[in-house]
């Protein structure tokens, strides 16, 4: 069976411990409004988008391979399915191809059929393709 869980998989010329000290820099490349601590095992964070919020808990960390952000709770104000990101998982892969560093991207929980599939592959596309890779190449990302 094919997984359906959304991911996108970018290439970098950044070190798997700049790739994962960037990722954890949320404000820079996701989202401004951003509090808390996304760097250790257990951190805590939120981040809104209006009336639309998302509190994460890292709840694995393999330095430099990667991390896992556990949606513990969440207002999705434009759907009717507003807590429909609790219990999924953000996970960062990170490894060494080719002189570069793969990131392979994955929303566990995030498949087609749920209410905010498409609205938030286009959301996730932009914000990992085009502006978590500009802030490892450039260092300045495009936040909401």
């Amino acid at each position: 069976m094919k997984n359906e869980n959304f991911h996108r998989t970018i290439s970098v010329h950044v070190s798997a411990a700049e790739a994962m000290k960037k990722i954890s820099q949320v404000n820079l490349w996701w989202a401004k409004n951003f509090s808390g601590s996304a760097e250790k095992l257990n951190d805590k964070f939120t981040v809104k988008f209006g009336e639309t919020f998302v509190d994460f808990l890292i709840s694995e960390l393999l330095p430099n391979e990667k991390v896992v952000w556990r949606v513990t709770d969440c207002n999705l104000h434009w759907l009717k399915a507003k807590k429909e990101w609790k219990g999924t998982e953000v996970v960062f892969e990170i490894s060494p191809e080719n002189n570069k560093t793969r990131i392979d991207f994955t929303h566990v929980g995030l498949v087609p059929g749920v209410e905010c599939y498409k609205d938030c592959e286009a959301g996730w596309s932009g914000h990992i393709t085009t502006s978590l890779v500009k802030f490892m190449k450039e260092g300045k990302g495009m936040p909401e």
